[in-house]
């Protein structure tokens, strides 16, 4: 026993020496890049090999670095301050992907930029590199649990980046996450799959005193950098929740970078218990830069919009169980069950092949929401949902439900075959906002027998609807459609399904 233990303390005594070795290597390493960032390389080498340092360390790799560092560092000088969404952005307007002279999304580009650019030179006091956290984040997570930690506020604010619908918000967003260094805690995420996640893990320690203060922990532990798309408040319990949760997080030095509809202090607007959520406002403000994106331009309207498969009219249902019988190929549709979070199943009356079939009522007149929407396009690529209405008060319920649907699909990228009774923007002709039922009044006793009865006046409904005729547009369009041809078919080849037979959307006629 003594002498494994004499071999232990041996090889414990080798490997620090060595690791003494490797720290001191990489630091001389760091301190030459750092010289040659500033076009000092010639000298830095010099300097290094008169002080004798290099050559304890010389290998046929440091000696291949030395070579290149000549040649290379006249770019190196010209790539500094050349990283981030800003470089992306320019590239992606040279390539024509997107279109020149937005003044309002290059501004909020030069936002994004700074972020990053703060991010970059507050890495290390962000605790964003996952590896170097990932040692102590158990023994953290243990110890906050026994012991009141004080609170760790990042040095950097976030972002809270709002508009109207198509202006390219969740683009920019995800313009500035897909550049992040691929080694730090971050995470992107749906504002709604988010919400779900969170009521999930409460679920999950719903014995323990404060489970909100381990969900916290958890989500900070995993993600420093949290990235939330399409952040909109109509749920009350959620509206209860995050008051407390982002005070966590944001102690726990969680940066908020999030897309939204609407403007800080109009969040949760009319809803109920809503003096308990303004701290959550006054929060937000605090740790996030509330930026505007001012354009008028819908994005998401300038493709070729009515190629999809959107039939208007009830006499077209026998048409959609065509197309969607097509899609699917040999195989027979009949009823499936999907698993949801939390033990619960959702019911598809048909489904095969990536497929689904929905009768309109059985989707969104029913006690259902994002939870059960987000099981069903984890199995299924493909919704055929027949005979959606026209909104207004009598269907209130179903046209939120409606709006959660087409949001969580828009979200998986999935595609959407459906009849209804009148185009998208028709759809909502009877939802307005209270500011637009003002417009309207006062009105004389004669034209108000003419009013039609069925008038919905919902603030949070009157501004979703603009983002779901949007996205249904944007849906029905040919690039969407050969985008998602594009995406199964890789698909496919990764992980090989039953053949799927494609169908000509010029074969498609739109009422």
């Amino acid at each position: 026993m003594r002498s494994v233990v004499r071999s232990l303390r041996q090889l414990r005594r080798f490997n620090q020496y060595h690791a003494e070795r490797h720290s001191s290597a990489v630091r001389l390493i760091r301190q030459q890049n750092a010289l040659v960032m500033c076009g000092s390389t010639s000298q830095s080498l010099s300097t290094l090999r008169r002080s004798g340092e290099i050559n304890r360390f010389a290998s046929p790799g440091v000696e291949l670095m030395k070579s290149m560092f000549s040649t290379v560092a006249a770019d190196s000088i010209k790539d500094i301050g050349r990283g981030g969404p800003m470089v992306e952005y320019e590239r992606r307007i040279a390539s024509g992907e997107l279109v020149d002279g937005d003044s309002f999304q290059l501004d909020t580009i030069q936002e994004l930029q700074r972020l990053y650019e703060e991010l970059i030179q507050n890495e290390e006091d962000c605790q964003l590199d996952r590896y170097k956290s990932s040692e102590k984040s158990g023994r953290r997570w243990l110890w906050s649990r026994l012991i009141t930690q004080p609170s760790t506020y990042a040095p950097v604010k976030g972002l809270y980046l709002y508009g109207g619908v198509g202006t390219g918000k969740t683009m920019l967003m995800d313009l500035f996450y897909e550049q992040l260094p691929s080694n730090w805690r971050k995470k992107r995420i749906h504002f709604h799959d988010f919400m779900l996640n969170v009521h999930s893990r409460l679920q999950m320690h719903k014995g323990v005193s404060d489970p909100l203060d381990v969900v916290a922990a958890e989500i900070s532990d995993e993600a420093i950098i949290l990235c939330l798309d399409e952040f909109m408040v109509t749920d009350v319990a959620d509206a209860m929740i995050l008051n407390r949760l982002f005070r966590q997080l944001f102690s726990k030095g969680v940066i908020l970078v999030s897309t939204s509809n609407r403007a800080p202090d109009k969040l949760y607007e009319g809803g109920l218990q809503r003096d308990l959520f303004l701290p959550f406002i006054d929060t937000l403000k605090e740790r996030c830069i509330a930026h505007p994106i001012g354009s008028a331009v819908d994005y998401r309207q300038l493709g070729s919009a009515e190629q999809g498969f959107y039939f208007v009219g009830k006499h077209y249902s026998t048409l959609l169980k065509q197309k969607l019988q097509s899609l699917i190929g040999d195989e027979e549709p009949s009823p499936q069950t999907v698993e949801v979070i939390m033990g619960r199943k959702l019911q598809v009356p048909l489904g095969a092949n990536g497929c689904a079939y929905f009768p309109f009522e059985d989707l969104c007149d029913r006690p259902l929401g994002a939870a059960d929407y987000f099981g069903l396009f984890k199995k299924f690529h493909t919704l055929a949902l027949d005979g959606v209405p026209k909104f207004g008060s009598s269907n209130r319920t179903a046209a939120y439900r409606f709006v959660t649907l087409v949001d969580v699909m828009y979200e998986n990228k999935a595609r959407l075959l459906c009849t209804a009774e009148a185009g998208p923007i028709e759809l909502f002709d009877n939802i307005v906002t209270v500011a637009e039922a003002h417009k309207v009044s006062p009105r004389s006793s004669r034209s108000q027998k003419s009013d039609d009865t069925d008038l919905c006046v919902d603030n949070e409904l009157g501004f979703a609807k603009d983002r779901t005729i949007s996205r249904l547009t944007e849906i029905n369009s040919r690039e969407y459609l050969e985008d998602f041809e594009a995406r199964l078919g890789q698909q496919q080849q990764q992980q090989p399904l039953q053949p799927l037979q494609a169908v000509d959307n010029a074969d498609v006629v739109l009422a």
